[in-house]
């Protein structure tokens, strides 16, 4: 027990604690890299197409409006909206001459759709 004591007495601890603590110091920030730039397509489709119809007006003295020159499925022809508004615009339209399972797709798309739209919308 004598020997206990004196090693007590001398500093040295015998009960150290496993943890090491932290008062919080922040850690280093890492500073990453500038990004490299994105290579663009300049000539995507959409972009190469941008502006085709404008001289029809001129050209055609405004007689004609260029959705009309457009060929397409007649649902799509000058339509501007959602999936979901053109997914309903679809099967109005030729729904009752669609194929069994792809009017299924369609009608499960649809339901799926508006059940998202009604949770999570822009009106919420």
């Amino acid at each position: 027990m004598a020997s206990f004591g004196t090693l007590l007495k001398s500093g040295v601890s015998l009960l150290r604690c496993v943890r090491q603590f932290s008062t919080g110091t922040c850690s280093l920030v890492r500073m990453h890299a500038i990004p490299k730039l994105k290579q663009v397509d300049r000539w995507t489709e959409k972009r190469s197409m941008f502006g085709v119809y404008d001289n029809i007006g001129i050209l055609g003295d405004f007689k004609a409006h260029p959705k009309d020159l457009i060929t397409g499925p007649a649902w799509l022809r000058g339509f501007r909206g959602n999936e979901l508004q053109r997914l309903t615009r679809k099967k109005r339209m030729v729904g009752d001459r669609m194929m069994t399972e792809d009017r299924h797709n369609l009608e499960k798309r649809i339901s799926f759709l508006y059940r998202r739209f009604n949770r999570y919308g822009k009106h919420r």
